[in-house]
């Protein structure tokens, strides 16, 4: 057969796989996309955040497409959760990273926000096949090569790589080529029962928008509004709890709303779809996981395909799309013979891993809804052995310098004490749903912390030179787009 040669070849057109290729396309780089189904699709992960909607894709440029879209507008989010009988609410504009016009993320129909994308790389210049499913990688030693795939006819192909991008989601079967192994978190083994309804109540304005996220007893909800009539529901339970999801789905999943009663309440006057590509109620289980190898030569794993985090805080598709943003860096790095392709990818491999880091601890204490403050620190200090203090080491590994893009926080401090005022302004204001949330020192600092990349983007050259993330690490170039040595003035 004839062998094709490309840069890169991307396995998996979703939000990680989309946003790398398009990256590197608008680099001038030969860029193939192999997606197995037609787009487009069913997907869950609804839910999104600023970073993705203001940072990624406004440097992708695509978001005057999405504010075209219609999609329901998240200003924060609204929890039944902890100690606090009551719903709390917080919004995103109590961030001085993300306030203003950027105080905001989508609900999205993943079928048609992941069309925009893989739209988009088209435009980009980036070669896309549908129903093209990669069955294999092609290696020469150490080294990955490229893949062989099968087209919608079942015809076979083979195409040469200098980068070979498994961004096929959390069933690749491509994943276990990179090397290592697939560690699943003992904490969140857990399984999801979810469906779709119409009719169902929203939040009072203006956070009418907002996820709906409900603790019971064995477990939580999401209760994510799509449209103004369609909702995505979904019941997480622990893996010790999985006979509630055995069974007739139907049942199970009424049975496990009448466990909720705020869930209730708002599916009361609701029904549920059972037509279409919303009518079936689904089942998906070990929801975090992470492999042991992100990468070897020729090879990387980005998205689901790397690890996943439980989705609570809604980080499915920033992790996705945040790992296609830093393997790209890398791959143009290397493509243009800025960086070796060790030094360019060690780089991609520790932001990601810590951004993931991030979630997975914050979860972790999130979850722990009966200890103090004082609980969260220390276990943070001790986890990360850090020689700060332990607050100091909690804020560092919850914030949002996560995204490694942390050049801005100097350029905000003094702004933090305006902050703060605010912030005590609000806790002694009569919305007795934020006293809670705006009291907590922890929440303030982690707010404060947030919102790395899309500042960056907001910036651009106005931005502070950008300090490495690790020491020795490398920087960000000026168009967000390339790696760079760190050369201390």
């Amino acid at each position: 057969m004839s062998v094709e040669e490309f840069d890169v070849v991307v396995a998996g057109g979703g939000p990680s796989g989309s946003t790398l290729a398009t990256f590197v396309a608008m680099q001038g780089h030969r860029v193939l996309l192999l997606e197995k189904e037609l787009f487009p699709r069913y997907q869950i992960g609804e839910s999104l955040l600023p970073s993705t909607i203001h940072g990624v894709c406004q440097m992708l440029g695509i978001t005057d497409e999405l504010a075209a879209a219609g999609f329901p507008i998240k200003r924060g989010g609204t929890f039944r959760w902890g100690a606090r009988p009551e719903p709390w609410t917080f919004s995103f504009s109590v961030s001085p990273r993300i306030t203003g016009p950027s105080s905001f993320a989508y609900q999205v129909e993943r079928a048609k926000f992941d069309q925009i994308l893989l739209n988009n790389a088209k435009r980009k210049g980036v070669e896309v096949r549908e129903e093209c499913s990669v069955t294999d990688v092609l290696e020469e030693g150490e080294r990955v090569t490229g893949v062989r795939y099968t087209d919608r006819d079942g015809n076979e192909h083979e195409v040469n790589a200098t980068f070979v991008i498994d961004a096929s989601g959390n069933k690749s079967r491509l994943y276990s080529k990179v090397g290592g192994s697939r560690n699943y978190s003992e904490f969140f083994r857990s399984l999801a029962l979810f469906g779709y309804f119409e009719g169902g109540k929203r939040l009072p304005e203006p956070y009418s928008g907002n996820i709906l996220s409900v603790a019971f007893d064995n477990g939580w909800f999401w209760y994510i509004p799509l449209s103004d009539t369609l909702t995505s529901v979904g019941a997480v339970v622990r893996r010790e709890d999985a006979d509630k999801v055995q069974g007739d789905r139907e049942k199970a999943l009424t049975s496990l709303i009448a466990e909720a009663p705020l869930i209730a309440e708002y599916l009361k006057d609701a029904k549920r779809v059972t037509t279409g590509k919303y009518g079936e109620i689904r089942v998906r289980k070990d929801y975090s996981y992470n492999q042991t190898e992100f990468w070897r030569p020729g090879m990387i794993l980005v998205g689901d395909a790397a690890c996943f985090v439980d989705p609570v805080f809604s980080s499915g598709v920033h992790l996705a799309t945040y790992s296609g943003l830093l393997a790209a860096r890398s791959i143009n790095s290397v493509l243009a013979g800025d960086l070796d392709e060790k030094t360019a990818l060690t780089e991609f491999e520790a932001r990601y891993r810590r951004e993931y880091s991030v979630y997975y601890e914050f979860l972790v204490a999130f979850y722990e809804m009966n200890v103090n403050e004082e609980s969260y620190f220390w276990q943070a200090k001790k986890v990360t052995k850090s020689k700060h203090t332990d607050l100091e080491s909690f804020v560092d590994l919850v914030g949002g310098v996560s995204s490694g893009e942390n050049a801005l926080v100097n350029q905000l401090v003094e702004r933090s004490a305006e902050f703060a005022t605010a912030v005590d302004t609000m806790a002694g204001g009569d919305d007795a749903s934020m006293v809670p949330l705006f009291k907590s020192q922890v929440v303030r600092q982690v707010m404060q912390e947030g919102g790395q990349e899309q500042m960056r983007v907001v910036l651009g050259e106005d931005a502070e030179p950008e300090m490495p993330l690790f020491p020795g690490g490398l920087v960000v170039s000026p168009d967000g787009m390339k790696w760079l040595p760190h050369h201390p003035v």
